[in-house]
């Protein structure tokens, strides 16, 4: 099974329709972005709690890691930078931080709320090696603006 991004993108826009709760619109995206594509493993939110500092959010999948700081890690560097990080082959990211030994490549988003306030990241991981392509990227990156661009 392959996502279909279209009718992702219709689903969530259904399902979160006025929402402007962000722990809500995380829940609901992890869900349904989890269960639209094999690729996926693990699915989900970490969320800027402190300055620096993020901690795990919604998600589907084993555990995650509960916190990650801003300066570690394939979510540190997309919240620090403000950048989205697609990696192929995470044993190749310096300071990867593995929260799970079955993870291979990761795609994470920088999530932004109203008045451009950075409320997290989203992480997807997957268990085969560069599982995540650009228009994974740009796809889920319209999703999240979409679905964020009002949250608080």
């Amino acid at each position: 099974m392959t996502v279909d991004y279209e009718t992702l993108a219709k689903t969530i826009a259904a399902l979160t329709e006025n929402e402007t709760d962000a722990v809500a619109l995380m829940a609901t995206i992890a869900c349904e972005v989890h269960h639209s594509d094999d690729r996926f493993d693990w699915t989900g939110f970490y969320r800027v709690v402190a300055p620096e500092v993020m901690k795990i959010g919604p998600y589907q999948g084993g555990h995650g890691c509960l916190v990650i700081p801003f300066a570690r890690g394939v979510c540190g560097a997309a919240a620090r930078t403000g950048q989205v990080q697609l990696v192929a082959d995470v044993d190749q990211f310096e300071g990867h931080i593995a929260c799970a030994s079955s993870t291979r490549s990761e795609l994470v988003l920088p999530v932004w709320g109203a008045n451009g306030t950075l409320l997290g990241v989203f992480d997807i991981d997957s268990d085969q090696a560069d599982a995540f392509t650009q228009v994974d990227a740009d796809a889920l990156g319209g999703i999240l603006n979409d679905c964020f661009k009002n949250a608080i």
